[in-house]
């Protein structure tokens, strides 16, 4: 077992037992508390065992994404994370509005806002700087 899979799997030891898969829950427990790449790590392993064909393929990518753009907002690389959340949301419009307890419009929303953020500021303010981070609603 790797250093990357321990982390992982730490990470998704808490998350046993719900209706969803813990890494997929590990990837909200991530998220909300600002552990980006660590959310993107953790749903990136169900996405990869699932591969291309699996139902969920786009929609993990999607998520997967979403994490990505804000570790680039982390590190202060708006131009990536404006890319990473267009991508993200991309790959989510392509499910109902509700898929695996989450409701994607309100998250589609998220998206909008924190890029037009970005965007409105003509790139030239990092929206995570001193701001509320974003939290997602736990699949149910």
């Amino acid at each position: 077992m790797s250093r990357k899979s321990e982390k992982i799997a730490a990470l998704i030891a808490g998350c046993q037992g719900a209706p969803f898969d813990p890494h997929y829950l590990g990837f909200f427990a991530c998220f909300n508390q600002q552990l980006f790449y660590e959310a993107h790590d953790v749903l990136e392993e169900l996405w990869l065992a699932q591969g291309k064909t699996g139902a969920n393929y786009a929609f993990y990518k999607g998520l997967i994404q979403l994490a990505g753009a804000f570790v680039h907002l982390q590190k202060d690389r708006l131009r990536p994370s404006v890319a990473l959340f267009d991508l993200a949301a991309a790959n989510l419009t392509q499910y109902p509005a509700a898929r695996d307890g989450l409701h994607l419009p309100d998250l589609l929303a998220l998206i909008t806002d924190w890029r037009a953020r970005i965007t409105s500021a003509d790139f030239s303010k990092n929206p995570l700087t001193g701001a509320v981070p974003p939290i997602l609603s736990l699949p149910r």
